[in-house]
């Protein structure tokens, strides 16, 4: 007699939104070869045509929706064009996000020299970012009777670092939310709903590679703090994400709800001594 997979996304539909980032992407590739249909939410054609181009030619089913995470309107409307697509959504995944140069405040700048415009838009991407896709897609949701919610926090939400201000805050409202609506929809709509968090500790990536390497490959003084700090002593790679990734999708994570997971080399863990 053999065992039924705990792990199998096999027919899952999973909306993806911030998936054409790097991890993102990673993310994504992993989940279409686990047999998930993906439903790609993204602002930028080009890089939503592109993704969904690489899921199909790799064998995978994907579907690209273009709409702002930020903009209430648009989403409600790709909820309704997703719910005509598809029928239903088995899986939300909230990785939209990103930070601004004027929410950061700088070794030679003052938290006086914060703008307050940048915090706003930090805020809304990666807050409301989240937010509202989640409003927009629970309707269809409660119609199915179940429905499972990841969001994309950071070790920067738990563990507030120098500099990014504007983002580290963000994230601490995005592990906020995912516990409080972990309670919210359990207790009002059954134990078929769940929200959970994965937090990615320090991944290497062409967004952070100048402030963390220098330009021969060694350490910048900042990356050297963060890897002095890590017990496993290196950075992330994108596919380390992908384990907690795939649990907290299936149902091998049935009765896990309102946590926050980090991956993190054991960042969150060393004090430090």
């Amino acid at each position: 007699m053999s065992t039924p997979n705990l792990f199998s996304l096999t027919g899952k539909k999973i909306a993806f939104s911030g998936a054409t980032g790097v991890l993102g992407k990673t993310m994504a590739l992993h989940l279409a070869a686990a047999e998930a249909e993906l439903l790609i939410l993204g602002r930028t054609p080009e890089k939503v045509d592109e993704l969904v181009s690489d899921v199909t030619t790799a064998g995978g089913k994907a579907w690209g929706y273009i709409v702002d995470v930020t903009d209430e309107e648009a989403l409600v409307k790709t909820a309704k064009t997703i719910e005509s697509d598809h029928g239903r959504v088995d899986v939300l995944i909230n990785s939209a996000g990103g930070n601004m140069p004027g929410a950061v405040v700088r070794p030679d700048q003052s938290f006086l020299d914060l703008d307050t415009q940048s915090l706003r838009k930090v805020m809304d991407l990666n807050y409301l970012g989240t937010v509202l896709p989640i409003k927009a897609l629970l309707p269809l949701m409660l119609k199915q009777g179940k429905g499972n919610i990841l969001n994309i926090s950071s070790m920067a939400a738990s563990r507030p670092m120098t500099r990014v201000m504007g983002y580290a805050s963000a994230k601490a409202a995005i592990d906020n939310l995912t516990k409080w609506l972990s309670v919210e929809l359990a207790q009002k709509h059954g134990p078929e709903f769940r929200v959970n968090a994965i937090a990615p500790g320090f991944f290497l990536t062409e967004q952070n590679r100048t402030l963390l390497t220098e330009t021969d490959g060694s350490l910048t003084q900042r990356g050297n703090q963060i890897l002095t700090h890590t017990p496993m002593n290196r950075f992330g790679k994108p596919e380390d994400l992908l384990g907690a990734l795939q649990w907290l999708c299936s149902d091998a994570s049935a009765f896990v709800s309102g946590t926050i997971i980090p991956v993190d080399g054991g960042f969150s863990a060393y004090s430090g001594v």
